[in-house]
């Protein structure tokens, strides 16, 4: 079984910045993940990362994983099975030894000292009738994915913040007409909120929730809560997301209500040895950048861990 100094779930943005500054400062690092980039590859563009006026999600993602890679740290492109903990003899316990963990993949296992959670979100689904029929036939939670199949048609994105603002940009650069729907108003970034407002393609529908998609082979439009019905080509998802929690649950990482990792200021959870950092955790504000500094902090205190403990991996 290889073994590793810290072992990162997930290579997203925060995933791929803690593996860059655990490698930085010594550690033996592994990031583990069926996607690599994380949900950010689905973003047309970031236009708050620190230092770079605008770069598309998928660049940004392939960037910080190279800079991962270069700095020293590996890659197994792998599904996460589960993470155990190792139990430690009478002797181990009482010398004050720390037991580590194994982490258990579709093909094969690895021992780690340390632990980090980076296991990012995914996408909250409507649960309204007609969305998982129509998925892939209509629906979809990824402009940057579909938009290009709805040029000249209309589109409907539904969600109230700034991802469905920027989703709806980027849906009136192919469609001819882009519908916003929200259950209060929409309230993006102010610049966002602007550029949409400013968009003729664009109309917003306040106060509104969806009751149904229908259509017959193919999306064929929407009914609202209030009976109106719009046509349209498309939908799009965009409210909200959801923790990928489940791995860290099972190993007894505490979470809160919403199913978010809890951690400290230190990037911590209730487990010595185990970290969380980015989406997947209880922040508040969730941001790119604001999920790679909690991996960084991570990444520092794991290794100061390392230094006062002994961690047995056998």
């Amino acid at each position: 079984m290889e073994q590793f100094d810290f072992v990162i779930i997930g290579a997203g943005c925060a995933g791929a910045s803690a593996a860059m500054y655990a490698a930085r400062l010594n550690l033996k690092t592994v990031m583990i993940a069926e996607m690599p980039g994380g949900l950010i590859t689905s973003t047309h563009l970031v236009e708050n990362w620190p230092g770079i006026k605008a770069i598309s999600g998928p660049d940004l993602a392939t960037s910080l994983v190279e800079h991962a890679l270069a700095s020293g740290a590996s890659m197994k492109n792998e599904q996460v099975l589960s993470v155990e903990q190792l139990k430690l003899s009478e002797d181990d316990s009482s010398a004050g030894k720390k037991p580590g963990f194994v982490v258990k993949t579709a093909s094969g296992e690895y021992a780690a000292k340390t632990v980090l959670f980076a296991t990012g979100s995914k996408h909250r689904k409507l649960e309204a009738p007609g969305e998982k029929e129509y998925e892939n036939k209509g629906v979809s939670y990824c402009a940057l994915c579909d938009g290009a199949f709805y040029r000249g048609k209309v589109v409907a994105i539904v969600g109230g913040g700034d991802s469905a603002a920027k989703e709806s940009l980027l849906l009136a650069e192919y469609a001819a007409k882009v519908y916003v729907i929200s259950r209060s108003t929409l309230h993006p970034e102010p610049v966002n909120l602007q550029k949409v407002q400013e968009n003729p393609k664009i109309e917003l529908i306040s106060n509104a929730e969806v009751a149904e998609v229908f259509g017959e082979q193919k999306v064929k439009g929407i009914r609202l809560k209030d009976g109106k019905t719009l046509d349209v080509d498309g939908v799009f998802v965009a409210i909200g997301l959801l923790p990928n929690s489940e791995l860290a649950e099972k190993l007894g990482v505490k979470l809160n209500a919403r199913k978010e990792i809890e951690i400290n200021r230190n990037s911590e959870t209730n487990l010595p040895g185990v970290y969380g950092a980015g989406d997947v955790c209880d922040s508040h504000f969730k941001q790119a950048i604001t999920g790679s500094a909690e991996a960084v902090t991570a990444s520092f205190w794991a290794y100061e861990y390392l230094i006062k403990n002994d961690v047995k991996l056998s």
